[in-house]
């Protein structure tokens, strides 16, 4: 009897490291001496972030420190997608931070073909916003992630639902 394994290829982030990333950037933007006076609010919502500051040069530090904290908690920095900076009231600078998430129909028709043409052995089939790959033989499944890992998509990558 011939079994296959699988696995599911995924686009998504842990919201709770999320949070903690954000909580951590707002007590470090609240003592730090260059940022401490400019009133910078990090506004978390569904699928955004809102970051409100007082000039574009804090708005980048504020940026480099959300980018830190998030990867100092194994957050890929592929899931922010940083808005064009609009004048806000006052003369500050508001900012909107897209949050990605899931592997839109393009990609995942790029990742199904990286998988066919490099490996014979292994299947790839898209179901919504995961690609399942399958093969009868667990050493094809570690090689098509070997070679995902090696290729640079434009989204972070997670290989869930082993089997």
């Amino acid at each position: 009897m011939a079994s296959t394994y699988s696995f599911d290829i995924v686009s998504e982030f842990d919201r709770q490291e999320l949070v903690n990333a954000i909580d951590q950037a707002r007590r470090e933007i609240t003592t730090r001496y260059d940022l401490k006076d400019s009133k910078t609010s990090l506004e978390l919502n569904e699928s955004t972030i809102t970051i409100e500051t007082d000039s574009n040069m804090t708005l980048q530090s504020v940026q480099t420190i959300l980018q830190t904290k998030a990867a100092k908690r194994n957050l890929s920095l592929k899931i922010f997608e940083f808005g064009k900076a609009d004048s806000a009231s006052g003369s500050r600078v508001r900012q909107a931070v897209t949050l990605k998430q899931g592997i839109d129909k393009e990609i995942a028709k790029d990742i199904s073909k990286c998988v066919r043409d490099n490996l014979k052995k292994a299947q790839a089939s898209i179901q919504g916003d995961t690609v399942r790959v399958s093969a009868k033989s667990k050493d094809d499944l570690q090689a098509a992630i070997q070679l995902l890992k090696s290729t640079e998509w434009p989204v972070a990558l997670q290989f869930t639902n082993y089997r």
